[in-house]
C-alpha cells in the first residue's frame, strides 16, 4: 500500500535521523550499513570513509522536519494526477550518495522510483533504500534498481557529463525528461576574509575531492592579491597527499606546469594558477582578478549554464544572484535544485 503524503514525508525525516546513527556507530563491522560502506571503499578508491560520511551528515541535515516541511508546502500535491508514473533516474558517482535528492523527490511526489545505479556507487544507495523501507514498508514496491539497461518507465531524469547528456537527450527524447550534464562552482574573494571564512572556502574546494558540482573550481581575487593566507588555509587538506590517486594527479598537474613554465602556486598536494576556465583539472583550482565586481558579473552572466553555485562572504551573497556563504556549497538544503530545475514541479506536473 502506497504510504499517503505525512507519512511519507515523515519517512524521511526518520532516516535522517537513522543516518546519523549509522554515523555514530560507524565502527560496526558487522552492521549491514558498515557493510556497505566497506564495499564502497574497496570497490572505488574515491569513497572514503570521510567523504561517504561527510555526503551522509549533509542528507542527515538535509532530513531535517522543519525544513522538509517548508520546501515541500510550497507545491500543491491536490493536483498531482491520481495514475502514479515509474520515474527511471540515471544516477551518477562522482560523489558518494550523490543521486540522494532525486530518489527523495520521486518519492515524496508519489511515483514509483527506477534507479539505474552508477557502476562507481551502486552499494550505498541499495543500502539507503533498504533502511527507509524498514521505516515505511510501504515504500517497498515503490523502488527498484538495476545496473543494466534501464526500461519500462514514464519519464527520465538523468546525470551526467556534458557528453553523455546529449546522449540521454536523443536516446530520451521521446519521454519527459530532466537531463543534466558538467556544472562546476564558484567562489569570490575580497580579501577581507577572516581565517575561519577561508578555512570553510577549502572545504568548498577539497570536500570529495574537488569531484561534486558544487565544489568550487575557480576563485576570483582582488588584483595584488596575497595567496599566503589562502594557501595557509588550505592546510587543512593537507592529508589529500596521502590519497594516492589525488596525488598522482596533482604530481602530473605540476610536472605540467613546470615544463611549459606557467607561474602557479603549490601547496604540496594541489595547484592555484590562473585561468579563465571555470572547469579545472583534479587537485588545481583556478584563480581570475578582478578590480570590479562589475567583471565577475558579466562572467557569470556568461557561465550561468555551467555554474551551480557561487560561495562569498555572506557580506557579499546579496550582490551576486546563487551566491551562498562561504563553507555551505556542500550543504545543500532540499531546495536546492541541481541546475535551478525544480524536480519535484517537473514530477507533479507528469500526465
Amino acid at each position: 500500500m502506497k504510504p499517503n503524503p505525512e507519512k511519507r514525508l515523515d519517512a524521511f525525516v526518520k532516516l535522517g535521523i537513522e543516518l546519523q546513527k549509522v554515523i555514530h556507530r560507524r565502527s560496526l563491522k558487522n552492521d549491514s550499513f558498515q557493510q556497505a560502506i566497506l564495499k564502497s571503499t574497496g570497490h572505488n578508491p574515491w569513497f572514503t570513509e570521510e567523504n561517504i560520511f561527510s555526503a551522509m551528515e549533509g542528507i542527515s541535515a538535509m532530513l531535517d522536519k522543519k525544513k522538509l516541511t517548508d520546501w515541500i508546502n510550497r507545491y500543491d500535491f491536490s493536483q498531482a494526477l491520481p495514475k502514479k508514473l515509474t520515474v527511471g533516474v540515471i544516477m551518477a558517482g562522482n560523489i558518494p550518495l550523490v543521486g540522494f535528492h532525486d530518489f527523495m523527490c520521486v518519492l515524496l511526489s508519489g511515483h514509483r522510483f527506477l534507479g539505474k545505479l552508477s557502476g562507481q556507487d551502486k552499494f550505498l544507495p541499495v543500502e539507503v533504500a533498504r533502511l527507509l523501507t524498514e521505516i515505511e514498508p510501504g515504500f517497498r514496491s515503490y523502488i527498484g534498481f538495476t545496473e543494466g539497461v534501464i526500461s519500462d518507465f514514464d519519464a527520465v531524469i538523468a546525470t551526467g557529463s556534458n557528453n553523455t547528456s546529449r546522449y540521454f537527450e536523443y536516446y530520451f527524447k521521446k519521454y519527459p525528461s530532466i537531463i543534466r550534464g558538467n556544472r562546476n562552482s564558484l567562489a569570490i574573494v575580497d580579501g577581507k576574509e577572516s581565517e575561519e571564512e577561508l578555512m570553510a572556502l577549502s572545504d568548498d574546494v577539497f570536500m570529495y575531492f574537488g569531484m561534486g558540482c558544487r565544489s568550487v573550481s575557480k576563485i576570483y581575487v582582488p588584483e595584488n592579491y596575497d595567496f599566503d593566507r589562502l594557501v595557509q588555509s588550505f592546510r587543512k587538506w593537507e592529508h589529500l597527499k596521502n590519497h594516492h590517486k589525488f596525488f598522482n594527479n596533482y604530481e602530473y598537474q605540476k610536472a605540467v606546469l613546470l615544463v611549459n613554465q606557467t607561474p602557479h602556486f603549490d601547496t604540496g598536494y594541489s595547484i592555484v594558477k590562473e585561468d579563465n576556465q571555470l572547469a579545472s583539472p583534479l587537485s588545481v583550482l583556478h584563480y581570475e582578478t578582478y578590480d570590479d565586481f562589475q567583471i565577475i558579473q558579466k562572467y557569470i552572466e556568461s557561465e550561468k549554464n555551467n555554474i551551480q553555485c557561487i560561495a562569498s562572504r555572506q557580506e557579499l551573497n546579496h550582490m551576486f544572484e546563487r551566491s551562498i556563504k562561504t563553507g555551505t556549497t556542500q550543504n545543500p538544503g532540499p531546495e536546492d535544485y541541481a541546475d535551478g530545475v525544480d524536480t519535484i514541479e517537473f514530477l507533479l506536473e507528469l500526465k
